[in-house]
């Protein structure tokens, strides 16, 4: 079984590397014949040394004079024979690097695309290292073989047209290339067999530890909050030392072969001037002919290890073919409509929710350390297909945000108000049921309609390592500077970012290190009014921020000059109180609609819930008076934050 594997291991990693020079054709071409030249110059230059070794140095010595003129003769030779071999080193590496760096960039940008164009649904089942993983060392791995396969394929005709000129010279030595040259070849193939399950360990290893240090790091603030420091350095250690182990055994594995690949072809130089010497005394071959052909094994012996430098690398190489491919089939797309809203419409929009079920994926089936069965067809399995049957978040959810007036959702943790938040933006599509604006349902209306119609502001906000105008004009049509400034004032911005030392041009640092919570929300905020949306989906966007700030800016988007309607995800009694109508949500149903006055006076569980929000508000207000506040200033005071499906 182990020997099957390593066996299509290698057929594997030969198809894969068929598929480069698919797609590179011309660069492998060059590189290939920079490599043929490299090759047969070398055994020319066998044959130059010898001739000159039996033509010039042999008389010279017998006469004890030399010839000026066979000296200068054999010199230019050399010379000659050096000029065009390192001609064909020059075309071999610049066509084979060419080719190894194209194939690499292609295949970063063809994995990035396709983390674009899959759906959320599919990037919530995968964590972000394995993709980083995946777009950068598995990609570098799949085509590292590249480097040397010009190199290995030149080598190949090389010992082909080595065992013919030896056959030209004599046949007895032909014979023992004949035993050497394939021995090296099988050492090379069992090197390769037994390294395979060892690269494929390593390479999934390479992306799990990935995975591990991006989680760590991405949930530094929480690691540090709740003490967890040791817990995950001891993670990261149990991991990071299997990735060492793995890489250990390829070590030694790689250390006990290399030392058999050096020594074979000068057991063959060695057996050759033996056998070669026996031959010189019967009068079969001449001096010229014994030195040729011992020198010719000489230079064979670096590049037959091109070979073994392909065949080593090949289950690297199919690791991370695998992987990458199972980014590049994955399904699961979110594909757009055709319906086009006109860029003239820019009055409020309405939003209706028909009956919406939902269901997230319990996890499904595909992972991107699985192995593809065969080299020519992956494995497709369906993205999102739950391995078993999926708890339902929503239950018949009806509700409507009218045109022009806010909506605002209330209800506990895990009540499904995120959920809401994402299906109206149409970051994930309901299970059953529909989510209409102005009468059209999101999947019909195009990218480019859906994302000037609706802007969604997430609980957790994200800033880009740029400068404040690139956070919020993010390169749109039409955000001037101006109109930065307009929706910065909107979003009580405009204050912290005029007295920062660069203004607009600030660089807020990685996540917006340099800015507190409440001003990375503020500024995500702002960045969201900037493109004028029709319609305004707050996802809890504004608990970082100071209640009196919160709500002058529902106040001031209430009335702007900006036609919107307002979908909020709230907490806080005065926000809630601000909105027109209140959409009480509990375990995925809608339990009441109705004014915040309304359901204070008949919903209980609505005024239980408030109140209490209200109370522990009362308490950090004052927490913050004694001094006592955890979390820092203000503006950076926050409940824990809700991650709502």
């Amino acid at each position: 079984m182990a020997n099957r594997t390593s066996r299509d291991v290698l057929l594997r990693g030969l198809w894969v590397l068929g598929q480069g020079i698919r797609e590179q054709p011309g660069l492998f071409t060059v590189g290939v014949g920079g490599s043929v030249v490299f090759g047969l110059l070398t055994i020319a230059s066998a044959y130059v040394v010898g001739a000159i070794v039996g033509e010039v140095v042999v008389p010279s010595i017998e006469s004890g004079r030399a010839e000026t003129g066979l000296l200068a003769a054999g010199a230019a030779a050399l010379l000659a024979v050096s000029v065009v071999k390192v001609g064909g080193i020059f075309g071999r590496r610049l066509g084979a690097g060419f080719m190894q760096y194209r194939l690499q960039a292609s295949y970063r940008r063809r994995v990035t695309r396709r983390y674009l164009e899959l759906p959320m649904a599919w990037h919530q089942r995968h964590p972000t290292g394995t993709l980083l993983s995946n777009a950068n060392s598995d990609v570098e791995a799949t085509w590292f073989p590249v480097a040397p396969l010009p190199f290995a394929v030149g080598t190949v005709v090389m010992l082909v047209a080595a065992i013919g000129a030896l056959f030209v010279t004599d046949w007895v030595l032909a014979l023992v290339g004949l035993a050497v040259f394939p021995a090296l070849f099988a050492l090379n193939v069992v090197y390769s067999r037994r390294m395979a399950p060892r690269q494929v360990r390593a390479q999934q290893l390479r992306a799990e530890v990935s995975a591990i240090a991006h989680e760590s790091f991405d949930g530094a603030l929480v690691v540090k909050t709740m003490g967890r420091e040791g817990q995950e350095t001891v993670r990261f250690a149990a991991r990071a030392a299997e990735l060492r182990d793995a890489l250990i055994a390829v070590g030694r594995l790689r250390g006990m072969f290399d030392p058999l690949l050096e020594t074979l072809p000068s057991l063959g130089t060695l057996a050759v001037l033996l056998v070669g010497a026996y031959r010189l005394q019967q009068g079969a071959i001449s001096v010229a002919d014994l030195v040729s052909v011992a020198f010719l094994f000489t230079v064979l012996a670096f590049p037959v290890r091109a070979i073994g430098w392909v065949l080593a690398e090949l289950p690297r190489s199919v690791a991370g073919w695998d992987r990458v491919h199972r980014v590049l089939t994955a399904t699961g797309q979110m594909p757009y409509g055709a319906e086009a809203v006109p860029a003239a419409v820019t009055d409020a929009a309405s939003l209706v929710l028909d009956r919406i079920r939902f269901s997230y994926a319990t996890g499904g089936p595909d992972s991107p350390d699985a192995r593809s069965d065969t080299p020519d067809t992956a494995t497709r399995a369906a993205d999102d297909a739950a391995s078993g049957p999926a708890p339902q978040v929503l239950h018949d959810v009806s509700f409507t945000v009218p045109a022009g007036r806010t909506v605002a959702l209330v209800g506990p943790t895990g009540s499904g108000k995120s959920t809401i938040a994402a299906l109206a933006a149409r970051l994930v599509d309901p299970t059953a049921g529909t989510v209409t604006v102005d009468g059209v349902d999101l999947r019909e209306l195009t990218a480019e309609s859906l994302a000037r119609t609706i802007s969604l502001v997430a609980q957790v906000p994200f800033v880009f390592d740029d400068t404040v105008r690139a956070n919020v004009a993010l390169d749109r049509d039409g955000v001037t500077d101006e109109s930065v400034w307009a929706a910065l004032r909107l979003a009580e911005a405009d204050g912290f970012i005029a007295a920062l030392p660069d203004g607009l041009d600030t660089m807020v640092g990685e996540r917006g290190t340099t800015l507190s919570g409440g001003q990375r929300q503020r500024l995500t905020l702002a960045r969201a009014l900037a493109g004028r949306p029709r319609l305004l989906v707050l996802d809890d966007a504004t608990s970082a921020v100071d209640p009196r700030v919160e709500a002058a800016i529902l106040a001031a988007l209430r009335t702007s000059e900006i036609a919107t309607s307002i979908l909020v995800v709230a907490y806080r009694r005065a926000t809630i109180a601000l909105a027109d109508e209140v959409v009480f949500l509990d375990q995925g149903r809608v339990v009441d609609t109705g004014t915040h006055q309304q359901l204070l006076a008949r919903c209980p569980g609505y005024a239980d819930l408030v109140t209490a929000y209200e109370q522990a508000e009362a308490q950090r207000e004052r927490d913050r008076a004694g001094g006592v506040d955890p979390t820092g200033p203000a503006d950076d005071a926050s409940r824990p934050v809700e991650v709502n499906r």
